[in-house]
């Protein structure tokens, strides 16, 4: 029994970063590049006109 604990502790702590990491993967961290007059809105994901205030 002590042999299987042993595999599912080091299976968890291999599969638990690399599942981390995959989730990571799908969400894009790249900037975005908007026209002139036109800035990067995250919660609209596009690119939408400058407000200057």
């Amino acid at each position: 029994m002590s042999k299987l604990k042993i595999l599912a502790a080091a299976t968890a702590l291999t599969l638990v970063p690399a599942m981390s990491m995959a989730m990571c993967a799908g969400k894009s961290h790249q900037a975005m590049s908007c026209a002139d007059g036109m800035v990067w809105d995250s919660e609209q994901q596009s690119c939408v006109k400058e407000v200057m205030s």
